[in-house]
């Protein structure tokens, strides 16, 4: 049996990942972190990582970029893996997690869905055929109470086109229809907020009379709290490191 520290455990993902755990008979939920410190009695919560007394065996981090700091600080002293599963993370806190990863296991994805990372592979492969013939827009929504834009996750799409492209792309966020034709060198990324979209994200290739269109849907977060998940429990078993959703699939 796996113990779990939730991180966010009150968060809307917190909760979609402690309902998924409860529903397993490999992992429990042994503790949760989170600023709201209420507790539902199926695990104690704990507003101040310093103030953890549970044993846990790895840690998944659903909750903000503010709260990454804590998580690392903890997770380096116990010498516990951990899965940082939050968006919006500045370069300087990417920089923390590689430098963490060199004393612990450290799992960090944009993106928790099997399915997503499958779309960046198809991504990169699709980039090196089409290459330069084909104008690409990146277009994803999210509900609107999404803190980042562009999301992470159109930010891993971009970096996998940039990879099987034969040229160094420059991202263009938002762009106006008024604004002069694009260069062959720019990918476009557009951001719409709206809603309780959960998550939607399409990559088009517009050529000469033809449009190739790349797409997923997330219909739900349980999507993204089972790859956390999973990762979690591939996490515990791995030496020091870095490791994203392409070590574990």
């Amino acid at each position: 049996m796996t113990n779990i520290l939730l991180s966010g455990c009150n968060g809307a993902m917190g909760k979609v990942i402690a309902a998924r755990v409860a529903e397993r008979d490999d992992c429990r939920i042994a503790a949760g972190l989170d600023i709201n410190t209420q507790s539902n009695g199926a695990f104690p919560v704990f507003g101040n990582a310093d103030d953890i007394d549970a044993s846990v065996d790895v840690i998944i981090d659903f909750s903000h970029p503010s709260a990454l700091s804590g998580v690392l600080r903890y997770a380096l002293q116990n010498k516990k893996p951990v899965v940082v599963a939050t968006t919006g993370l500045s370069e300087e806190q990417i920089n923390s997690l590689q430098l963490a990863a060199s004393q612990i296991p450290v799992f960090f994805s944009a993106n928790m869905s099997l399915g997503v990372n499958l779309l960046s592979e198809l991504c990169k492969k699709a980039a090196e055929v089409l290459g330069s013939d084909f104008d690409i827009e990146i277009i994803e929504a999210h509900h609107n109470k999404k803190i980042d834009a562009p999301s992470g996750t159109a930010l891993l799409l971009a970096n996998a086109l940039s990879e099987g492209l034969s040229y160094q792309p420059v991202y263009e966020y938002d762009r106006h229809s008024k604004r002069e034709r694009r260069t062959k060198n720019e990918i476009g990324i557009h951001a719409i907020r709206g809603g309780t979209i959960v998550g939607e994200h399409e990559v088009m290739f517009a050529g000469n009379d033809e449009i190739i269109t790349l797409r997923h849907s997330a219909r739900s977060k349980a999507v993204f709290a089972t790859g956390a998940i999973n990762a979690a429990l591939f996490l515990q078993h791995q030496k020091p490191g870095l490791y994203s959703m392409k070590d574990m699939i």
